[in-house]
C-alpha cells in the first residue's frame, strides 16, 4: 500500500536537507584539511550561524581570518543573500563536487566575491534583490585551487 503523498513529500524534503548537510560538511572539512596542511590553525564555528564558517589563525595568533565555506555537489550559482554589505568573511572558498574524491576549490577574497556578484532584480523582497555568484564568475584559473593565496599569514 502506498504511503500518503504528504509523508512522501516530507521524507523527500528531509532526504534533500540531509544530502545538503552532508555536502556542506564534506566541503567544510575538506577546506579545513587544506588550511591545516598549510600551517593554519582552523576552528569550525557553530553551523548555520551568521558569520564565518571557520576561524583561522597562524601559529603565533598574530593573524586571524574568517573563512566562508560554500560546498556544492556540482557547478552551480552560490547564493550570497540580500545585502552584499553583510558579507563578513575575509575569504570565501567554494568547493565543487564536495562529495567526490577530487573536489575543486575556488579561493576568493570577500571583495572579489562582492565585485563579481550577480544581482537578480527579478527576485525581490522588502529586503532588496537577491545576489548570486555565478559559476562563470568564480570558475576562473586565478581562483581554482589557489590555496597559495592564503600562504602569507603563516
Amino acid at each position: 500500500m502506498d504511503k500518503p503523498s504528504f509523508v512522501q513529500v516530507g521524507s523527500d524534503a528531509i532526504e534533500t536537507r540531509s544530502r545538503l548537510q552532508i555536502t556542506g560538511n564534506a566541503g567544510l572539512y575538506y577546506v579545513s584539511w587544506h588550511l591545516s596542511r598549510r600551517g593554519w590553525h582552523v576552528m569550525p564555528t557553530v553551523r548555520n550561524a551568521r558569520g564565518s564558517d571557520l576561524i583561522v589563525t597562524n601559529s603565533d595568533e598574530t593573524v586571524y581570518l574568517g573563512v566562508q565555506s560554500k560546498a556544492l555537489s556540482k557547478r552551480a550559482p552560490v547564493p550570497l543573500g540580500r545585502n552584499l554589505d553583510s558579507l563578513c568573511s575575509d575569504w570565501w572558498i567554494i568547493t565543487i563536487n564536495a562529495n567526490n574524491e577530487q573536489p575543486t576549490c575556488f579561493v576568493m577574497t570577500r571583495e572579489e566575491v562582492k565585485g563579481l556578484a550577480y544581482t537578480d532584480r527579478v527576485i525581490k523582497s522588502d529586503k532588496g534583490p537577491a545576489h548570486w555568484l555565478q559559476p562563470k564568475a568564480y570558475d576562473r584559473p586565478e581562483y581554482r585551487n589557489a590555496w597559495h593565496r592564503l600562504d602569507n599569514g603563516c
